[in-house]
């Protein structure tokens, strides 16, 4: 039971808490933040573009870091509007809502000076300092995945320095009170399709007094304060029985919020700090050393130096924040990432904040297993598995799939966007299901999990294979052709766009290899094989470029976002430099003439880095790269910017830049295949290839120095360097070094 924060008891509550006053002095300067620190010299402006991101998977915060109002942007991944939506209209899918706005208001004396706000991380802690009045206050901010809070633990130099109060912010049109015995305010409503939410926010300090003013809680002389946030909803990842509504989440979060506060925050941040480190940890980037008078810019300012290059610590920092912002809105047990991530700040977002199925929610996972966080793509696994029932029902009613033979239609289609109720808008996009099926496909492929691919992925992918076995078409020559399809978003509908021909290839090609996997239909399997060599592949046209559509078009030419039809360059594996090396040239011309103006947005980058990577050209994908730094295509706060902000370009520019270190799609290991002449020396750590294995390098003027291969369970590989190359066989947990010759060490 909660007890009253009063002045009697404010001093065993700091011996139960552990809390401990800052000691910075006044006058004393920041300390530089390190390598994988983003800092800043002023509070953020509103909205998104500059606020500092933190997340448990499930639980976000914006933090803006005013000195006298400090406002965090609270949200939980569940709360949704919307419904089934059978009608397939995008306007009434529904979005995905800001949950709540936590402020706190100080009573502050005098200008602040010695002002930074930061962001680390390599610990996942944001902080905020600055001195005002002779005083030095300090605070700190985290998302905990084990306590399921949002933590914020105010400090100051000098006993007695916090009156102000503080305030939980409904959005919709909930109730919120305070409780100033117990120090809790509570938000609670419930949205139209029938979810109820609720928020909690718990405080405690050391010293001084609390009590309760209307719906704010009041705090005065205080020498410290902690607040602790927790949410939910009665969203239940099931279509079954009440439609995706669950319990009432009030009995767990107020358990969650009394225990965050009764423990020490000492304790509550090491134990975050290690949960987050198990996995952020696995992967280490060395691209080289920035110069000093550089690396000690803010962040703000640096990064649009760094678009010209010259900052490899910044690059590296942008890596491990796309793998930072994945394991923030996508553990075990949450919901996946969506176009904001988890950090929505509106009840009206562009596009709902939903999952865009024609690219930007697979961009999302792309750097889930090569940057060693598998266990982050699990919830795509999930929430697309509680949404089949849904998905069946919409694709089985729709003109656009019904079948001549008048047979019932086997499995599920997408729409270009869909959201957590089974509910999707707007056009059908073809082979998103198929896209879907190679993420199923890509965690066995990283992880070898047999359990997994019997029991999650073979189901999926099985269905999908026998849904694309019903529905292409034959053309006279026997060739087989996705009717009606679209290079999103470009160009019209027509048989056999490329984008939908490389994709299907994928699918059968992924699934043959898995029924093999399996030991399972092998006479299903051999037909599926027999399909995949009928389809069209794309031809290579008539100034070289690997056709969009079957006609050979002029506007192929366009400098256009998407570049739909090299799917099978990247994140396919259809086309590759060693074993189609006409059409992975044939790629690169069209790549390079879709250009880097015009519509080019920062999810285009980042898709282009992979490419460039995929076709083992280094130097253009760090060209790519560096677009990530610039006004136009990243926020102050490192979020890509469409614009509006979104988070997409953020996991691309991951992933595309773990294609640059280390490459496996093409039934081998390949060491830096596209490493830019910038980067001379440096290493890469803890990156994952298919096969079970990880892979550790290091480089000096450009050539591999040594390399150790890791073997998760077992298993054969083939390694690659430049024209050398090595068979290995290792067991379970065996580990070799190579040097540059592919050689044991």
């Amino acid at each position: 039971m909660l007890v009253r924060i009063a002045p009697c008891v404010s001093a065993l509550l700091l011996a139960v808490t552990g809390f401990m006053v800052n000691s910075i002095s006044a006058n004393a300067a920041p300390p530089r933040p390190g390598s994988l620190t983003l800092w800043y010299t002023k509070p953020a402006a509103p909205g998104m573009n500059e606020a500092l991101p933190i997340g448990n998977g499930r639980l976000g915060g914006l933090i803006y870091g005013a000195p006298d109002s400090e406002r965090v942007v609270f949200n939980e991944d569940s709360l949704w509007t919307g419904d089934a939506n059978p009608s397939g209209v995008y306007e009434s899918m529904g979005a995905y809502q800001k949950f709540a706005e936590v402020h706190v208001e100080l009573a502050g004396k005098g200008t602040t000076s010695a002002y930074r706000r930061d962001l680390d991380i390599e610990k996942a802690l944001a902080h905020v300092q600055y001195a005002q009045g002779g005083v030095r206050f300090t605070r700190e901010y985290l998302a905990s995945h084990p306590a399921q809070a949002l933590l914020m633990h105010f400090g100051a130099d000098k006993p007695g320095s916090y009156t102000g109060k503080v305030l939980l912010q409904d959005t919709h049109a909930g109730t919120v009170s305070a409780d100033g015995h117990a120090a809790v305010i509570t938000l609670r409503g419930l949205l139209t399709n029938g979810i109820i939410y609720e928020a909690q926010l718990h405080l405690a300090t050391k010293g001084g007094t609390v009590a309760a003013d209307g719906n704010a809680l009041t705090f005065t002389n205080c020498s410290e304060l902690t607040i602790a946030v927790t949410g939910a909803t009665s969203y239940s990842m099931d279509a079954a029985g009440r439609k995706y509504l669950g319990t009432d989440p009030h009995e767990r979060i107020s358990r969650q919020g009394a225990a965050a506060v009764l423990r020490p925050y000492t304790a509550l941040k090491s134990e975050h700090i290690a949960d987050y480190q198990k996995l952020f940890s696995r992967v280490k980037l060395n691209l080289g050393n920035t110069p000093a008078e550089r690396a000690a810019l803010p962040t703000d300012e640096r990064k649009l130096l760094a678009a010209k290059g010259g900052d490899p610590e910044l690059e590296a920092l942008l890596y491990q924040f796309g793998r930072y912002l994945l394991i923030g809105c996508s553990r075990p047990g949450s919901l996946p990432a969506n176009l904001q991530g988890l950090w929505n700040d509106s009840n009206t977002p562009p596009w709902s904040s939903d999952y865009h199925a024609n690219i930007n929610v697979q961009m999302n996972y792309w750097p889930a297993e090569v940057a060693g966080l598998p266990e982050c793509h699990t919830p795509l696994f999930d929430l697309v598995k509680s949404q089949l029932a849904d998905w069946r029902i919409a694709t089985a009613a729709a003109p656009e799939y019904k079948l001549a033979s008048g047979a019932a239609v086997r499995g599920w289609a997408l729409r270009t966007s869909h959201n957590i109720t089974g509910g999707m808008g707007w056009n059908w996009d073809k082979t998103a299901n198929a896209w879907y099926c190679l993420h199923f496909w890509e965690h066995y492929a990283f992880t070898g999990d047999k359990a997994y691919l019997k029991n999650t992925a073979y189901p999926v992918m099985k269905e999908i294979t026998e849904f694309w076995e019903d529905h292409l078409k034959a053309l006279p020559d026997g060739r087989l052709v996705v009717p009606d399809g679209w290079s999103p978003e470009h160009g019209p509908v027509e048989d056999g766009c490329s984008y939908n021909q490389e994709i299907v290839w994928d699918l059968f090609t992924n699934y043959v290899q898995a029924a093999t996997e399996l030991g399972v239909d092998a006479d299903y399997r051999k037909k599926i094989e027999g399909m995949r060599n009928r389809l069209v592949t794309p031809a290579i046209g008539r100034w070289g470029q690997l056709q969009e559509w079957m006609t050979d078009r002029d506007d192929e030419k366009d400098h256009h976002r998407h570049t739909s039809h090299l799917f099978g360059v990247y994140p396919g594996r259809q086309f590759s430099v060693s074993h189609t090396p006409e059409l992975a040239a044939a790629a690169k011309k069209s790549l390079i003439a879709r250009s880097d103006s015009d519509d080019v947005r920062e999810w285009s980058f980042a898709w282009r880095t992979a490419l460039y990577a995929r076709l083992q050209d280094g130097d253009a994908a760090y060209g790519q790269v560096l677009h990530l730094f610039s006004a136009r295509d990243s926020c102050p706060n490192l979020f890509g910017l469409h614009p509006p902000m979104q988070i997409d370009g953020n996991f691309g520019i991951t992933a595309g830049i773990a294609e640059m270190l280390l490459q496996s799609h093409a039934a081998e290991i390949e060491l830096l295949p596209a490493l830019p002449k910038v980067w001379k020396s440096g290493s890469a750590t803890g990156l994952r290839a298919r096969g079970g294995f990880v892979v550790d390098q290091t480089w000096q003027e450009g050539q591999l120095k040594h390399a150790v291969i890791h073997s998760l369970h077992g298993g054969v590989c083939t390694v690659r360097l430049g024209d050398k190359e090595r068979k290995l066989n290792l067991g379970a947990g065996a580990q070799i070094v190579l040097n540059s010759e592919l050689e044991t060490r």
